[in-house]
């Protein structure tokens, strides 16, 4: 017997594995929908500069999304900004951006926004946002090269260049934060909602 208690089917608006796996990991039966929604777009005609509400806006954006396609379904949105300040990292395009960013995170303390919306029948009815404080270490040309080399093209697939479940680990010194939102989705506040909501059976 599974956990989800629901009537209609959990939605994941997202196809990242990591979200994938966390809801997978927690009991829960849910389908993975891509939201197809223009993110850079929605930020920019927002015209938000900060981290938190930017990661809040485009979470709750995809839950809308895929929601409108899927009515009845609760549906979970998720978005994760990676700030240095209030400078914004997207996913880097190639080998010589990753570097770029690594140069300017290493030594420095950036902080990863990771948001969580729900919506139901056409509204948010949940939503919270997660901070975790990275520190990462200084590091020389040679060692940046030699995490470059090892990593390979999966330094293209997340901002700042670095997977932390990965090979991205060699890169801190410290970590504030739970594994969750370092992951992007804020797990404990999520299913504190849905046991609220009685839609899980523990």
């Amino acid at each position: 017997m599974g956990l989800w208690l629901g009537t209609s089917p959990l939605i994941l608006a997202s196809q990242s594995s990591a979200r994938k796996l966390l809801l997978a990991n927690a009991g829960l039966e849910f389908k993975a929908v891509t939201a197809d929604i223009d993110e850079r777009g929605i930020q920019a005609a927002s015209e938000l500069s900060n981290p938190r509400e930017i990661a809040l806006l485009l979470a709750r954006e995809k839950a809308k999304a895929v929601c409108a396609r899927h009515p009845g379904s609760y549906v979970i949105g998720a978005d994760q900004t990676l700030a240095l300040g209030y400078r914004l990292f997207n996913k880097p395009t190639g080998r010589s951006q990753a570097l770029a960013q690594l140069r300017d995170l290493a030594g420095n303390s950036h902080e990863l926004n990771s948001a969580v919306a729900v919506a139901h029948d056409g509204k948010i009815v949940f939503e919270d946002v997660s901070i975790a404080r990275m520190t990462m270490r200084e590091m020389t040309e040679s060692e940046l090269s030699a995490y470059l080399d090892a990593a390979g093209d999966a330094v293209t697939t997340s901002v700042g260049a670095y997977q932390l479940e990965g090979l991205g680990i060699h890169l801190f010194e410290r970590i504030e934060g739970d594994h969750f939102t370092i992951l992007g989705l804020p797990l404990l506040p999520l299913l504190a909602f849905l046991r609220r909501e009685r839609l899980v059976a523990v």
